[in-house]
């Protein structure tokens, strides 16, 4: 016969099961929901970056040309060019947000690189870029603003670099250049 000690023994292990079960459910759908949330983040930003329009203005900052700062402000400077200016800025602070939100550990390398708009196009944006944001940090913005965005394109140019060891960052980007 079983008395009611072992009863109650049973129904606070059972108890304790159903507890245990409970969590690992919790646990695992909070890991599925942070899973979809990154996904469907980089997915957004993807999605901006690689519609028509996106691609249109990543190849035109790519295809800018300058030779000094002195002449980019005066092409190119928002006191002069407000269209080309908001690109820029938009584009940037799109690659800003994703390196942010990377280094924060938000998302992950994998899920930028796997969507090639997103982490090739931040290796090209700011290998073209740099010399600018470096002198507007010296001039404007100090030395850490864009900050992520640099963090980004150095992250995807590993991941760049360790698919593919002898990747170069083109010097004319997104312009045809003959073989001699």
């Amino acid at each position: 016969m079983i008395d009611v000690s072992t009863l109650q023994q049973m129904s606070y292990l059972v108890a304790a099961i159903g507890v245990i079960a409970a969590a690992t459910y919790y646990v695992l759908v909070l890991r599925a929901t942070d899973k979809n949330r990154r996904i469907q983040l980089v997915s957004q930003l993807a999605r901006d970056l690689g519609t028509v329009d996106g691609m249109r203005q990543h190849f035109e900052l790519l295809n800018m040309e300058w030779d000094n700062y002195h002449d980019f402000e005066k092409k190119y400077g928002s006191d002069t060019n407000l269209d080309t200016a908001s690109i820029r800025y938009s584009v940037w602070n799109t690659y800003k947000s994703l390196g942010y939100m990377l280094r924060m550990g938000m998302i992950d390398s994998k899920d930028i690189w796997g969507t090639s708009s997103l982490g090739v196009g931040a290796i090209y944006q700011w290998a073209k870029w740099k010399p600018i944001i470096e002198e507007q940090r010296k001039r404007y913005n100090g030395s850490n603003w864009m900050n992520d965005f640099e963090y980004l394109a150095g992250e995807m140019l590993k991941i760049m670099v360790h698919e593919d060891p002898s990747f170069k960052v083109p010097e004319t980007f997104a312009r045809y250049i003959p073989d001699n």
